[in-house]
């Protein structure tokens, strides 16, 4: 989000399989932060103002077990498994460029773009992404 706005959103099939939910989020999560890193190094060369380098960009998550498993750089026996390149948010988390937040499933804006909502939650959801006013 930028000014009210989305401004980089995609939703698409992971390319490997993930064993549990835990593993399917962490992976997600490992994009988004790729994306953010690279948005993050664009507004700095476009000269953002608001683009302050030394605070971490949030992102937010309603898996708490993907979360402890970002934050926690030590070998965990059910990631042991993970490719390593999943693991970049790790080193974005230490870098201080992300910082993951627990956000609840029920205030989850990403929803409508990868679940059947009720109307009322769709129109919830454009909203907070700036689609509809």
């Amino acid at each position: 989000m930028l000014n009210g706005g989305a401004i980089a959103w995609r939703s698409h099939r992971q390319p490997t399989v993930a064993l549990s939910t835990m593993e399917a989020e962490y992976m997600a999560l490992t994009e988004a932060a790729k994306e953010l890193k690279w948005l993050r190094t664009l507004l700095g060369e476009l000269g953002y103002k608001n683009n302050n380098n030394s605070e971490a960009t949030v992102l937010h998550s309603d898996n708490q077990s993907a979360i402890a498993l970002a934050k926690n750089p030590v070998s965990h026996a059910r990631a042991k498994h993970i490719d390593i390149r999943h693991h970049f948010i790790r080193e974005a988390i230490q870098d201080n460029i992300i910082w993951v937040q627990y956000i609840p499933t029920s205030e989850m804006t990403a929803d409508s773009l990868i679940k059947a909502l009720s109307r009322d939650k769709h129109e919830k959801c454009a909203r907070r992404m700036g689609m509809t006013t």
